[in-house]
């Protein structure tokens, strides 16, 4: 049976060079990556998912991310909330720096005694936020994103882990929405033998869980998904 991708968590760190709190946030987000939550995490490149990296922000938009950003210009939190959605959590080195009552971080290259502190308890703070989220049901952490042109045939997102991510457009309520991972879902349900007209609020509910569904759209919703997995039996069953 296909299952959906590995629930992880991404982290942004913001790319800045100019101040020495952009190289703590660097390190702490590498640190989690490789030596504190290896496996359960990845990393994007906020500069390719500024310029419009697919892969990247496919992962943003399927996974919980956590931007972790030097200063309060905060460019990673928003750049993530630009073009995927607001991020699951957001940390800011000067602010952590703060609440331990850090002295001046210098040293863009090499970092300072406070520096170095910094990046121990950024990590800590990143790290707990990755326990956190990943022990929590997965749900709304996607967008369903909203467009004009009429229902295209599944396609593949490439993510940041490399694994692809199925995506499906449909027609809901006059609009066309694209639902991650909803052909593994109708091809899990049609391996488990669910009859269409039985599986209306299974369905929907498992699509809730990765994709963000107004309450107000449920009925739309529910119609718009038994009648796409209608059709996705009856092609296979041909």
């Amino acid at each position: 049976m296909p299952d959906l991708p590995e629930r992880k968590v991404g982290i942004i760190a913001c790319s800045g060079e100019e101040l020495a709190v952009g190289t703590v946030s660097r390190l702490a987000a590498l640190k989690v990556l490789h030596q504190m939550r290896p496996g359960k995490t990845v990393t994007i490149c906020l500069p390719l998912f500024l310029a419009g990296g697919e892969g990247d922000r496919a992962f943003a938009r399927f996974h919980p991310t956590i931007t972790v950003d030097g200063c309060e210009l905060r460019c990673a939190a928003r750049g993530t909330e630009m073009y995927s959605g607001k991020p699951t959590a957001s940390v800011v080195v000067s602010d952590v720096a703060a609440e331990h009552h850090l002295e001046t971080i210098d040293g863009r290259r090499k970092l300072n005694e406070a520096g170095i502190r910094a990046v121990e308890v950024t990590s800590n703070r990143v790290a707990a936020l990755v326990d956190e989220i990943l022990a929590t049901k997965p749900a709304s952490t996607l967008v369903a994103i909203r467009s004009t042109p009429p229902p295209e045939q599944p396609k593949a997102s490439g993510c940041a882990c490399g694994s692809g991510i199925p995506a499906q457009k449909v027609n809901i309520g006059g609009h066309s929405v694209e639902l991650l991972g909803l052909p593994l879902i109708f091809q899990q349900f049609r391996e488990r033998g669910r009859a269409p007209d039985a599986a209306a609020d299974e369905l929907l509910e498992t699509v809730k869980l990765y994709n963000s569904v107004p309450v107000e759209e449920e009925k739309d919703y529910r119609a718009a998904l038994t009648r796409e997995y209608a059709a996705f039996c009856q092609e296979v069953a041909q």
